[in-house]
């Protein structure tokens, strides 16, 4: 894998251009993030001397019948690459696209699990233009097949080849994209440091990423300035870099029922029930630990994590991070996100239990639990 990070880091692509023969382009970009952007200019300006395929027609989390129209595209133009630059979604349809173009099969099947990859992907480079998902340093792909949230994770297969991440892609972002995305990175960190499957290094991370949000996403949002579009660029690829080892816990599994049943934004979704989850998980005892380190040592993580957040008990972390959401202007109830009867709870609890997910929380989850905590938030 070759990183690029920092202002101006961009200068990098047409450098990985050149030097691995790439000479035909396909270009995944966003729609208005792009287009009415300066993000284009730059582009543009670097690839005038190249040959483009520009690919944007998709919706916002990524369906299986984008990622056909992609793949079909891309067979018929035959780049020998794929530049993806744009949020999590565009970068995942990248990573759909480079490994579904060389493998041969039905995605359905692959996304699925019937089939199993077996051909390296096309060579991507992913330049992130959010500072949030981190997808751009993961193996994970998210697609969705009638409302259902799939994840493709690939260690061999879906790993980067180059990725630049330049701040000044977040510059234009408005204040709500800011918001959204930041506290996507936040929970991706908290979920990865009590993970059941986290490491030194994978703590490491997030509690980098941890720390460089609570320091800076409150100020991107609200008087946002190259230092802290900076940091909070990091942030994503750090808590990216973290999930990468551990994946994420119960409060993603929560969220892609609210997303893809109610069109709550993903870091939105991720974010309201992560107050709860943080007392949820600090209560965990040995009749439902999941974590095999024992009681003791997730206790002492939980303890770590509330002072890196910069609190001294849980309840004040629980109150620190819902003022945070309420400062940058998401919400944290919700009926305020149309999530109104029992039948809604009921839809969010029947679809939220991605067992892959649920099951690396540090403390198991049942329906009833899950039930009391949206209760808590409603």
């Amino acid at each position: 894998m070759n990183e690029y990070i920092g202002f101006n880091s961009i200068r990098k692509l047409e450098i990985i251009l050149t030097k691995n023969n790439f000479r035909k382009i396909f270009l995944i970009t966003g729609r208005k993030s792009f287009e009415n952007t300066n993000i284009k200019k730059i582009i543009f300006n670097i690839l005038k001397n190249y040959e483009l395929c520009q690919f944007n027609d998709y919706t916002l989390n990524p369906k299986v019948e984008d990622i056909k129209k992609g793949v079909e595209l891309f067979k018929k133009e035959k780049c020998d690459v794929i530049v993806a630059i744009g949020g999590g979604t565009v970068i995942d349809i990248a990573k759909c696209i480079s490994i579904f173009s060389t493998n041969q099969g039905k995605i359905e099947d692959f996304i699925l699990g019937r089939a199993r990859i077996k051909e390296k992907g096309i060579p991507t480079i992913r330049i992130p233009t959010t500072a949030g998902s981190g997808s751009e340093a993961t193996h994970f792909a998210v697609v969705y097949i009638a409302h259902k949230k799939y994840s493709i994770a690939e260690p061999k297969y879906l790993k980067p080849h180059f990725i630049i991440v330049d701040p000044q892609f977040t510059l234009s972002l408005p204040s709500n994209i800011s918001a959204i995305s930041g506290m996507d990175a936040f929970c991706q960190a908290i979920e990865s440091y009590w993970n059941i499957n986290s490491t030194t290094k994978s703590k490491n991370y997030a509690k980098t990423s941890i720390k460089l949000i609570i320091n800076n996403l409150l100020e991107v949002v609200k008087n946002p300035d190259n230092n802290s579009r900076y940091n909070m660029a990091l942030a994503a690829n750090y808590a990216g870099k973290a999930i990468n080892i551990t994946k994420t816990t119960a409060c993603h599994a929560i969220s892609y029922p609210m997303t893809s049943f109610f069109n709550v934004p993903h870091g939105q979704a991720v974010a309201i029930t992560l107050p709860p989850m943080l007392e949820f998980n600090s209560e965990v005892s040995e009749s439902d630990i999941l974590d095999t380190r024992g009681l003791k040592y997730v206790k002492k993580t939980m303890k770590d994590l509330i002072s890196i957040i910069g609190a001294k008990s849980f309840s004040e972390a629980k109150e620190l991070i819902k003022n945070l959401m309420e400062n940058i202007g998401l919400e944290t109830k919700l009926i305020n996100l149309g999530i109104k009867t029992e039948e809604d709870i009921n839809l969010i609890i029947e679809n939220g239990f991605n067992a892959e997910r649920v099951k690396n929380n540090p403390r198991k989850l049942t329906e009833s639990k899950l039930r009391k905590i949206l209760d808590e938030i409603k």
